[in-house]
């Protein structure tokens, strides 16, 4: 049995579900932007670490001009509920304000990391801001945080997978799975 195929996780959304999810959502975000950028390029901005995958499967799906950065924020440590407490352990390494800008998150559980760093984001005044994550939990978004680009809204359970980790490990799984044991 291979790594992919742990006797203890089972398969939630399968590689060819999230393939395509991204790629309708590549395609919106597209349709959605056109006309908008003028000369500028959209800044995607993706949460590390467990933004990696997504992201960079759902900027091959935009077709615009675009530039990528990258901002870590921590509130999990290695436990697998949110701490509540957000750190930020890596800042952009540009100025975003005037430019249109896309959030690329792996997960919205709570709401309450992202709603620290949407309200962060604003006050470097770019001229818009969307989000987009992979995977929401809405009975756990206590925050209220608003998604503009969702691929799927999923069960309060602990998932991993396509970036998503439990302490470091399973990021590599091309699939959204549960850990059964």
């Amino acid at each position: 049995m291979g790594f992919f195929e742990q006797k203890n996780l089972s398969v939630m959304l399968s590689a060819e579900q999230v393939a395509a999810r991204v790629a309708a959502l590549g395609e919106q975000i597209t349709r959605d932007y056109v006309g908008k950028l003028g000369a500028d390029e959209l800044v995607c901005i993706g949460i590390l670490k467990g933004s990696f995958v997504f992201l960079a499967d759902l900027v091959r799906r935009i077709d615009l001009p675009l530039v990528v950065d990258f901002i870590a924020l921590s509130s999990y440590g290695d436990a697998t509920e949110s701490s509540g407490v957000v750190q930020l352990t890596q800042d952009l390494s540009r100025p975003i304000a005037g430019k249109h800008v896309l959030v690329v998150e792996d997960i919205v559980d709570t709401g309450l990391t992202m709603k620290y760093l949407l309200e962060n984001l604003h006050t470097r005044h770019p001229a818009s801001i969307k989000l987009a994550s992979l995977l929401e939990k809405p009975t756990k978004n206590q925050a209220g945080v608003k998604v503009d680009y969702l691929g799927f809204a999923i069960e309060d359970k602990f998932v991993v997978g396509y970036g998503l980790d439990a302490a470091s490990r399973y990021r590599n799984l091309p699939y959204i799975g549960l850990v059964t044991s």
